[in-house]
């Protein structure tokens, strides 16, 4: 597959660095992608983990709005990949694997193209593909919790969690 030693270079160390956020609403879902849009350097492997309803979606539509893209952010539940290649700082590449039905569909859908596009990839339900895919560079997990949902990030650099702290 072209393209992953760009990606795989810096995302060899363990994700060892852990912050959280409470999030009341869908707003707050909303804002931490946006926030996480503005710190977030590309490359950037950025795993969504969740059950189904839990705002992976959510967070990847306020990323994009965060990176600029005005337009609608749709679901790739049933195309998989749904590109945003002018939005600025670099191409956006939003993956949904729920309905992967074998792990070599990814090279029929591009995966290779996308890594060697050096941009960000933001990938729900990894888990369906994990040995195929890039190691994350940030790992955002979503639980419900209360009436909310409380977001679990998890990264290998320090930078980008405390990027979000400023």
């Amino acid at each position: 597959m072209p393209g992953p030693a760009r990606y795989t270079s810096r995302m060899i160390e363990a994700l060892s660095h852990q912050r959280e956020f409470e999030l009341s609403d869908e707003s707050a879902t909303l804002a931490l992608g946006g926030l996480v849009a503005g710190k977030a350097q590309a490359p950037q492997v950025i795993f969504l983990r969740g059950d189904l309803g839990a705002g992976k979606t959510t967070f990847s539509r306020g990323f994009l709005r965060g990176r600029g893209h005005d337009g609608s952010v749709k679901s790739p539940t049933y195309t998989v990949v749904e590109p945003y290649e002018s939005v600025p700082g670099g191409p956006v590449f939003h993956l949904d694997l729920y309905r992967l039905g074998d792990t070599q569909e990814l090279a029929y859908l591009g995966l290779g193209d996308y890594l060697s596009a050096g941009g960000i990839l933001l990938i729900e339900w990894p888990e369906r593909a994990e040995a195929q895919l890039p190691p994350a560079t940030l790992e955002i997990s979503l639980t419900p919790q209360g009436s909310g949902r409380k977001a679990t990030m998890r990264a290998a650099d320090p930078v980008l969690l405390e990027a979000l702290s400023d």
